[in-house]
């Protein structure tokens, strides 16, 4: 199964420079507004299948616009809410750099634990195991036994993001501040029985059904636009879709 990770659009929080965190009533701003209509025409022509927000404001204001185009009604969960900041929540981003602790959150993010709030490992616990249980959801009630492949958009957070795809990278959370994720971008995870496949991270283009390949088929099912017979090279999608191809891509 393949995840659409999108962060919500620019919000008001974001242009004045303060930690929104889970402040009620953080909207999108006009570009993030805009951004959210944009989604309909860079990523509205897949065939998602299912759409999961965080509770928080700006990132139910984000999917609106696509799941009204698609006819989904987006599933709400906790478990992708923004990092819970505590004390540092609504204050300026200048004012926090000069605390003790953001050297930490730089550094050495897997032991940050932010005050009167919750530390960036329970975050990553979290949020992977929330994105891995829709993942299954979805494999079951689209792929099935046939292993077909099914795409979903989940909608959250950035700091959220950064945590699922260092866990898909299979790098240590420390290493998690080497990922960016814009708002209103996405980043694209396909799970398999072996591994995830990181697909593109923080991606800000116009379209992003250009780049991205769909799964393959369920068994049984003919597959559209095969070489023919008399193409000189093998068809990389006789591989496992759970396997990487030495030497890198093809395509």
């Amino acid at each position: 199964m393949t995840v659409i990770l999108l962060r919500h659009g620019r919000s008001t929080s974001n242009t004045a420079h303060t930690l929104a965190g889970r402040s009620e009533g953080v909207d999108l701003d006009d570009k993030g507004r805009e951004q959210a209509a944009g989604l309909i025409d860079r990523i509205g022509d897949l065939p998602i299948r299912s759409v999961v927000t965080s509770p928080l404001l700006r990132c139910r204001r984000t999917v609106e616009p696509l799941a009204e185009s698609l006819c989904l009604e987006p599933v709400i969960d906790e478990r992708i809410a923004e990092v819970d900041y505590g004390e540092w929540t609504g204050r300026k981003i200048g004012d926090l750099a000069k605390e003790a602790l953001w050297r930490v959150v730089q550094a050495h993010p897997s032991a940050a634990v932010f005050p009167g709030g919750e530390g960036l490992a329970q975050v990553q616990a979290r949020a992977v195991a929330a994105v891995r249980e829709h993942d299954r959801r979805l494999a079951l009630e689209y792929g099935g036994e046939n292993g077909g492949d099914a795409l979903w958009v989940a909608c959250t957070h950035g700091d959220v993001i950064k945590s699922v795809i260092a866990d898909a990278y299979g790098i240590h959370l420390d290493g998690f501040q080497r990922v960016t994720a814009d708002p209103g971008s996405v980043s694209v995870v396909s799970y398999t029985p072996l591994r995830p496949f990181v697909l593109h991270v923080n991606h800000t283009g116009a379209r992003l059904s250009s780049a991205l390949r769909a799964g393959p088929p369920p068994k049984g099912q003919s597959q559209k636009d095969e070489p023919q017979k008399d193409e000189p090279h093998e068809p990389v999608s006789e591989l496992p879709p759970t396997d990487a191809v030495v030497g890198g891509s093809t395509d």
